[in-house]
């Protein structure tokens, strides 16, 4: 069976003993559209659940080819159900980067490591901004860097990101600059307290852009999220944060997981 998506010989015939072991279910869903290579790495880390919600998710045809074919039932169950599927949303006891806890932790860069989900996900969220008339997507580091990449591809335009100088501050490095009363799109991965959005768009506006909307894959507010401009998420979900002292499960002794991304807030 000759593989597509690689050239290595041993990479080509451990991914081919992979693929051989999947029940017959299981290949013929990898052979709908993805490349026996990815279909391997896919099934190994996900199981047949998993790889069927990917190639859901990236709506691919099923003539052998890696192309997208647009669109997508990007309903909030679905959206939901994959991100679950893919272990993107992990259940226990977590301390998130905003320094709140919560027994729910959104991990988008579970799914963001595969592009052909990325994409599709930021073709998704770009939808929601194509009449905007954008002239740059920017993103807080390092979790929004991913996805505000692909948002600015489908958007056909270019992606710029904040990140944290030696005071802790954010800031635009790597000779990234903005025209004059510029057009930005601020895009993250997830939103729980909107902190790092916010301050993005402050860096944005100390640069001379002008931000006329925001977005994210998930809004953990449920859509009670305040921000400056008006916003809009691939899926809204109600999920409960607390304070440290205020946390039910530190009450009963349980001790937080810091599975995420932590920068120092000036």
């Amino acid at each position: 069976m000759a593989l597509r998506g690689g050239t290595h010989p041993i990479a080509d015939l451990f991914c081919k003993n992979v693929f051989e072991k999947m029940t017959a279910e299981g290949r013929r869903q990898a052979s709908a559209g993805l490349c026996h290579r990815q279909a391997a790495v896919n099934w190994r880390c996900f199981g047949a659940s998993g790889l069927t919600s990917l190639l859901r998710l990236a709506r691919l045809p099923h003539d052998g080819s890696t192309q997208h074919k647009p669109g997508g039932d990007m309903t909030d169950e679905n959206i939901l159900k994959i991100l679950e599927e893919t272990q993107a949303i992990r259940h226990g006891h977590f301390e998130l980067s905003s320094g709140l806890h919560s027994d729910t932790y959104v991990q988008c860069a579970s799914i963001l490591q595969f592009p052909e989900q990325a994409e599709s996900l930021g073709r998704a969220l770009a939808g929601k901004f194509k009449d905007l008339q954008i002239g740059a997507v920017a993103s807080p580091a390092i979790g929004g860097i991913l996805i505000g990449q692909e948002v600015a591809r489908a958007l056909g335009t270019r992606a710029i990101f904040a990140e944290r100088d030696a005071s802790g501050h954010l800031t635009l490095r790597r000779n990234f600059h903005l025209e004059s009363g510029e057009r930005v799109l601020v895009i993250e991965d997830v939103w729980t307290t909107g902190g790092s959005t916010r301050e993005t768009v402050a860096v944005i506006e100390e640069f001379g852009g002008i931000v006329v909307a925001a977005g994210a894959i998930i809004d953990r507010t449920g859509g009670g999220l305040e921000l400056p401009v008006s916003t809009e998420a691939l899926l809204r979900m109600k999920v409960a944060s607390y304070r440290p002292e205020e946390c039910p499960q530190c009450r009963t002794g349980s001790r937080a997981e810091r599975p995420g991304s932590h920068f120092p807030r000036a």
